[in-house]
């Protein structure tokens, strides 16, 4: 611990009964007022003034150190309280992180015995303090450290797991892509406690993404107290689609047609996902009356590639439009229309069958 000057209730402008909820208003306020970076015209000055608040705290908040201090003072806490390893007392920005989640300045610390100074900032949080005092006992027994563990692990528990959410997307826009806006509320912790926070995150769909798909904004969840925020993770959801389904990169379309259109060919008009029309020829052959052409009978699949969804991994391919057939038979038929039938498919009596 620094030698200083001054009783360590009037650093911290409180009086000698001070419950430890004056305590850590106090520090609260004055860690805030003081930290070297809200002080950049004043920082020797603030530096000196936020340590001396650190100290002032780190003994007050701690019973026994706090019983030996009102009884000898600072000697007394010298001469009875030594410090592991003869170093230097709990970093200051340490303090600050139980209060505040993490130190949120890149305020550098050059205190203490041995080194220079640690700059840190983000998400990374700061090292448990050396001091022995109640907060780096609390968090060694966290640990299950004895009294010299912990010093290079963090004072902040490891962030929950991340928080999914389901970002429910058509098969349009997973066809096209689609830039998706998403208000998100959430707790955060900072200088003044706890609150709730709103943002919106902009989340860009790539045309050809599945089902499952997950986009990950680190530090976007809830947080708590002395804890570091989850990650928010939204998974892509697909809506079902009145005409199509979706078959990995494939496209599978249903087109039911009588037994008439079945055998003498039809045209099939489907609107494609990009909102094209698409006009697929069924058994019409080609313009030669004597060409062969496949006979659509109920469970017969045609395949139309490059029409299916695009492949994310692959720009400018995609899957298969996969069109399956039902066919719609009369009910009753009169005898005439049967003899004329049997007549006109007799030729191909030896021909394959579906």
């Amino acid at each position: 611990m620094m030698g200083s000057t001054g009783d360590y209730y009037e650093i911290l402008n409180v009086d000698r009964s001070a419950t430890d909820d004056d305590l850590r208003r106090a520090y609260r306020r004055l860690a805030m007022r003081w930290h070297p970076d809200k002080n950049p015209a004043g920082k020797a000055e603030a530096e000196a003034r936020f340590k001396k608040i650190t100290e002032a705290y780190n003994v007050l908040s701690d019973a026994d150190k706090r019983a030996v201090y009102d009884q000898y003072g600072e000697e007394g806490l010298r001469g009875e309280v030594p410090q592991p390893g003869g170093g230097g007392g709990g970093g200051s920005d340490d303090i600050f992180a139980e209060f505040f989640g993490s130190t949120p300045f890149t305020y550098c610390n050059t205190a203490g015995g041995g080194g220079g100074g640690n700059a840190r900032g983000g998400r990374q949080p700061p090292p448990p303090p050396k001091w022995d005092s109640g907060f780096g006992r609390a968090y060694r027994r966290a640990q299950g450290g004895g009294a010299g563990a912990g010093a290079a692990s963090s004072t902040m528990a490891p962030p929950p797991p991340p928080v999914e959410s389901r970002l429910a997307c058509t098969l349009e826009e997973l066809y096209m892509g689609v830039t998706k806006k998403m208000k998100i509320s959430r707790n955060v912790v900072d200088a003044n406690g706890m609150k709730t926070e709103s943002e919106i995150l902009s989340i860009e769909v790539k045309p050809g993404w599945k089902k499952g798909t997950k986009i990950t904004f680190a530090g976007k969840g809830n947080q708590q107290w002395n804890q570091l925020p989850a990650d928010l993770v939204f998974v892509v959801d697909e809506k079902p689609h009145h005409v199509y389904r979706r078959d990995g990169n494939d496209l599978l379309a249903e087109a039911r047609v009588t037994l008439a259109e079945a055998l003498g060919g039809t045209v099939v008009v489907l609107a494609a996902l990009d909102g094209r029309e698409l006009a697929v020829d069924v058994g019409g052959g080609g313009e030669d009356d004597d060409e062969d052409a496949p006979v659509v009978c109920p469970g017969y699949e045609l395949v139309l590639p490059m029409e299916g969804m695009p492949i994310a991994r692959e720009p400018g391919r995609r899957g298969s439009l996969r069109i399956r057939f039902d066919v719609a038979f009369p009910e009753r038929l009169t005898r005439r229309q049967r003899a004329q039938i049997k007549r006109a498919l007799e030729d191909d009596a030896g021909a394959g069958a579906c």
